[in-house]
């Protein structure tokens, strides 16, 4: 027996120092359209235990990693088009969109992937549907999954169309609180010493965390968005100067499933503004600073100092003294005599 296949996760429950991401993680399990979560962090800051620790609360379970120098087909599938041709029917063979269908994939290094495949991920993890097609001939196929991208900034960046297109973010920094990282060294050193045991101890809260998520995808559809929330919402987006209106959109659904998740009778402003880091993170523009209004006015109705005054008066002269550009201003020059030139007499007193 292999012992890899029959090692259990580690619960999503005994995770330490992780409550951003394990919230960006539960957004995305409750409502996949949220657009999947982009993970920012150093090595071993436990990006892929989280994510493999959330497939385990979902239904099937399914965790699909896709390795870096997959190609597009081993990605969405394939179509056999003999098979087409012959048995006048589609022939396809799933790729591993159709594999992790209503569990996790997982893309490692997700900045390093070529553009089309980050672009056809995006694609089915917000529309929740995959479509091959090969030379007039299509398949469909539902892929509803949610996304976790991880990446190391120090290894390079995602372009920024691309970026906007991950519906959350979790930037996570490396934890220098003592205390904190011998809570996280103790509980993953109990795990690696008896898996089994360890997951029988987190055994009730993990089948309750199933439970609130899966009651909460059941309660998206019966809340609504007030006007109230849809303002804070804008309010927010405007302050981060985001281009376009998915973060709003994002930031909604966001502040949707939070409020399903808690039991919420509906959607309040402040469900909007728990996400908003997340929704934010990887959206907001800084703008050039820009002079305060009025303030050249302000400026021209205060009368020049003496200082001021006199460097205008300077400034004058200097130009009227160098009206034609390599002039020279004039300058005294003692009287010289000149050879062949009488001199005037002089009359005698």
């Amino acid at each position: 027996m292999n012992v890899a296949t029959t090692r259990p996760a580690f619960p999503f429950t005994a995770l330490v120092g992780q409550a951003p991401l394990q919230r960006a993680l539960l957004l995305a399990a409750i409502d996949p359209a949220i657009g999947g979560v982009l993970v920012s962090g150093p090595r071993g800051t436990a990006k892929s235990t989280a994510a493999r620790a959330l497939a385990a609360l979902l239904p099937d379970g399914a965790f699909v990693t896709l390795p870096l120098g997959a190609s597009e087909e081993k990605l969405i599938g394939t179509l056999d088009l003999e098979a087409a041709l012959r048995e006048s029917a589609v022939r396809f063979a799933p790729g591993l969109l159709a594999r992790a269908h209503d569990g996790v994939l997982y893309v490692d290094e997700v900045n390093l992937l070529p553009d089309a495949l980050v672009d056809a991920l995006l694609d089915a993890a917000a529309s929740g549907v995959n479509t091959v097609e090969r030379d007039g001939v299509s398949h469909t196929h539902e892929a509803r999954f949610v996304l976790v991208g991880t990446m190391n900034p120090e290894e390079g960046e995602l372009r920024p169309q691309l970026l906007d297109r991950f519906g959350l973010m979790v930037e996570l920094d490396n934890r220098y609180d003592t205390a904190e990282r011998q809570r996280i060294v103790k509980a993953r050193l109990a795990f690696d010493a008896n898996p089994q045991a360890f997951c029988a101890a987190h055994a009730q809260a993990q089948r309750e965390l199933a439970a609130r998520i899966a009651g909460a995808r059941g309660a998206l559809d019966a809340l609504e968005w007030s006007d109230a929330v849809h303002e804070r919402a804008a309010q927010l987006c405007v302050e981060a100067a985001v281009d376009g209106m998915r973060a709003d959109l994002v930031m909604l659904r966001a502040a949707r499933a939070l409020a399903a998740f808690e039991g919420a009778a509906q959607i309040a402003p402040e469900h909007v503004e728990q996400v908003a880091d997340a929704v934010l993170a990887h959206r907001r523009r800084v703008l050039p600073d820009q002079p305060p209004a009025g303030r050249d006015d302000a400026s021209r109705a205060q009368p020049p100092s003496g200082h001021d005054e006199a460097e205008r008066q300077r400034e004058k002269q200097q130009s009227e003294s160098t009206s034609d550009w390599g002039e020279m201003p004039p300058e005294p020059v003692a009287a010289k005599a000149v050879k062949g030139v009488i001199p005037l007499p002089t009359k005698k007193r």
